[in-house]
């Protein structure tokens, strides 16, 4: 647990029995105090939400956690989920990690379940400008809306040059692409489910600038983070079309090697018929001779033409007449 009071940050500081944000408020000028849980118990909150009178809808959206990014209201409070993303280089995927933001009139109080969004930064900035503070405690959820949304740069970063790798793999017909498509794709919409509704979250709290006297330099810096989340946004949601239409290309040069294949094992069973039916054809051939030869090489005294003078050269013009015939009928039909 971390309390942070406007000028520094106590880390694993007082238990929240012993803490009261209302305390801390008073003492240090009216600046809102910021009390950042890491995967807090359920005692812990359950204590943090009775001091404060969280909503138990809020509180147990909290708990549960996995939670859709969205903004609600509970009265004076409001109740923010955020997913936060991070690239990691090594295996090359996107890891995504859930914030939940309580803020109240006069404090602001984070719930974590990871370890990442590393919310230092934003400690180390606010207290470098303690100017921001005297904002409200907006101007804290401010810091860690910019924060999350400036993470999401090296993740637009990360899976560009994943996309890039992609595309060429895909023209040298790299055979394991398919997954990776399919992969990265699914990063995508997690992706995409992170970032999209962010831009609605801060629509919200654009529209409710004037009912609730948000301070106009706040409001420039709120307009700055959404004009960063919709652009990318717009990248994130181009990185899907992207891939649909990689995936499609894909496809269609797999479609185009496996007909190209089809083609080629065509051909390459026609030639083997062409050369089968050679092969018949000087078979059928060669065997009427034989035939003739064989029924007169039968010696049986009672072969008509076994004395006859000129059997010779009738067995060997049969023969010749039938190979000839058979030459013929072969060669109009394009077997020889």
């Amino acid at each position: 647990m971390a309390i942070f009071t406007g000028s520094r940050a106590e880390r694993g500081g007082p238990t929240v029995a012993e803490t009261s944000v209302r305390t801390l408020h008073a003492v240090h000028g009216g600046k809102p105090a910021w009390i950042a849980l890491d995967q807090p118990t359920e005692a812990e909150l359950l204590a943090l939400a009775v001091e404060y009178d969280l909503h138990p809808l809020a509180v147990e959206d909290a708990l549960e956690a996995h939670q859709r990014p969205k903004l609600e209201r509970y009265g004076n409070t409001l109740f923010v989920v955020l997913r936060a993303a991070r690239y990691l280089d090594a295996p090359e995927e996107v890891d995504f990690a859930e914030l939940h933001v309580f803020v109240g009139p006069d404090f602001v109080i984070t719930v974590r379940h990871n370890a990442a969004p590393d919310l230092t930064a934003v400690c180390t900035r606010l207290e470098q400008s303690p100017e921001l503070l005297t904002l409200g405690p907006e101007a804290v959820l401010y810091a860690i809306l910019d924060t999350v949304v400036d993470g999401y740069s090296p993740v637009v970063a990360g899976v560009q040059n994943d996309i890039d790798e992609i595309e060429t793999e895909v023209f040298r017909g790299d055979p394991e692409v398919s997954r990776r498509i399919y992969e990265l794709s699914r990063e995508v919409v997690a992706f995409q489910r992170a970032t999209r509704p962010l831009v609605g979250i801060l629509k919200g709290l654009m529209a409710g600038f004037a009912k609730y006297g948000t301070d106009a330099e706040l409001q420039r810096h709120l307009r700055d983070v959404a004009d960063h989340t919709a652009q990318i946004s717009e990248r994130v949601d181009g990185f899907r079309q992207a891939l649909t239409e990689i995936l499609t290309v894909n496809a269609t040069l797999v479609a185009q090697q496996q007909n190209s294949e089809m083609r080629a094992l065509a051909v390459a069973g026609f030639e083997q018929n062409e050369e089968l039916k050679k092969i018949s054809a000087w078979a059928a051939i060669l065997f009427a001779p034989t035939l003739v030869g064989t029924i007169y090489g039968m010696n049986f005294a009672d072969i008509p033409e076994l004395r006859w003078a000129f059997g010779y050269p009738f067995a060997i013009g049969l023969m010749a007449i039938v190979c000839g015939s058979l030459y013929a009928v072969f060669k109009r039909r394009d077997w020889l």
